[in-house]
């Protein structure tokens, strides 16, 4: 199968884990209908505290399921929606992506890169030791986070597990998807 939804998750509360569901419906500059980040300003706790004007850049999550595939040679057992993605995906190496591509989801949804997810210490509690397996420094200096990556809605929809993702990349010089955008 080509690139494509794996699972979906959703949750009103503002817990790190989300559960899987039949569907989620997206919204244009709001994000996920029902879910604790969908809002036109910032919804994430920690920055929402220090400004809660900023706007909402971290509308919908996004994990490629390859990483839990990864996790689990590595012996963590984890599943679509427990790191707090709302979208799990597969065929698609997500945190290559640059900003501003746009991912077209089923026949509708459209989401645009805004950029990576920044792990954070929260991963540890849900499983110890975790975080040292998603984040890390390359021999080069060069760190590496591997949590997924951020997005706006840019059309609405509604997404379901199969459906098809078409990645449109952005008009060059490409600019690598930026760094810092915490879950917590």
């Amino acid at each position: 199968m080509g690139r494509s939804v794996v699972a979906v998750s959703a949750d009103s509360q503002h817990r790190f884990s989300k559960p899987n569901l039949g569907s989620i419906r997206v919204i244009a500059g709001f994000g996920i209908e029902g879910d604790s980040h969908a809002g036109g300003t910032i919804q994430h706790l920690g920055p929402m505290r220090r400004d809660p004007t900023q706007p909402n850049l971290r509308q919908v999550h996004l994990i490629h399921s390859e990483l839990h595939d990864e996790l689990r040679e590595l012996g963590y057992d984890v599943k679509p929606g427990e790191l707090g993605e709302n979208i799990t995906t597969r065929g698609i190496d997500l945190v290559g992506l640059p900003q501003g591509t746009r991912l077209r989801i089923g026949p509708e949804a459209v989401l645009e890169v805004t950029g990576l997810r920044s792990p954070c210490q929260q991963i540890n509690t849900f499983t110890p030791g975790l975080l040292k397996e998603l984040i890390h420094t390359d021999p080069d200096g060069t760190v590496v986070r591997k949590t997924g990556i951020m997005s706006v809605v840019v059309t609405d929809g509604v997404v379901h597990p199969d459906d098809p993702i078409v990645v449109d990349l952005p008009a060059g010089p490409h600019r690598a998807a930026r760094r810092g955008l915490a879950e917590s």
